[in-house]
């Protein structure tokens, strides 16, 4: 995994720390990142879940937006469809989980790491609405 795909607030040269950067992105991810600071503490939507309520790109550009700007925003809430932890990630969302009370699958025996995996059927947000101004 290279430095650039990891959230913004792995790195302390990311996120508050640059002031103005917001100003420096491209639309789509300001869209993007707006979509994860709406998603509310516990629950979370998958990439695909992000472009759709967008309408707009696909899941893997979902996936770049949040691997180069998210750290600024509660990453953790922007997951994969089959609910497996972001890699390289893991305890670090686990533990925003458990604060949060997102739901979660114990962990089979057979699971690398014996990490669970985040309860889709209970925790996925459908965004409440539309919310105005997007489109």
């Amino acid at each position: 995994m290279s430095e650039q795909s990891l959230p913004r607030d792995a790195h302390p040269e990311y996120g508050d720390a640059h002031p103005g950067c917001a100003d420096a992105l491209p639309e789509y991810a300001e869209r993007v990142l707006d979509v994860a600071e709406r998603i509310p503490p516990g629950r979370v939507m998958t990439y695909g879940d992000v472009a759709e309520w967008l309408e707009e790109g696909g899941p893997r550009q979902v996936g770049r937006v949040m691997a180069l700007y998210g750290g600024a925003v509660p990453w953790w809430r922007v997951v994969r469809a089959d609910g497996a932890l972001l890699p390289g990630h893991e305890l670090r969302a686990l533990d925003r989980y458990h604060a949060e009370g997102t739901p979660l699958k114990e962990a089979s025996r057979a699971a690398e790491g014996h990490l669970p995996r985040l309860d889709m059927r209970r925790a996925r947000w459908d965004g409440g609405g539309r919310a105005e101004g997007h489109t």
